[in-house]
């Protein structure tokens, strides 16, 4: 029963992701997005961050 009631959950958190991004989206097409808003979407869909290069730092050299 547990197991179905996670799933339940597990459904309805990304129906609500889902409606929230809708929401999103919605009013960046009428307001357009702010300085703040473009340096939030540009830091989440940077592919080589900070910590990328502490990593590298980190390995050996061989």
């Amino acid at each position: 029963m547990a197991s179905s009631r996670n799933h339940q959950g597990a459904h309805g958190i990304g129906q609500v992701e889902r409606q929230l991004n809708r929401q999103a989206q919605a009013a960046e097409s009428i307001q357009g997005l702010n300085e703040a808003d473009q340096e939030i979407l540009a830091a989440a869909n940077q592919e080589y961050t900070e910590l990328d290069e502490i990593i590298e730092r980190s390995r050996p050299l061989e």
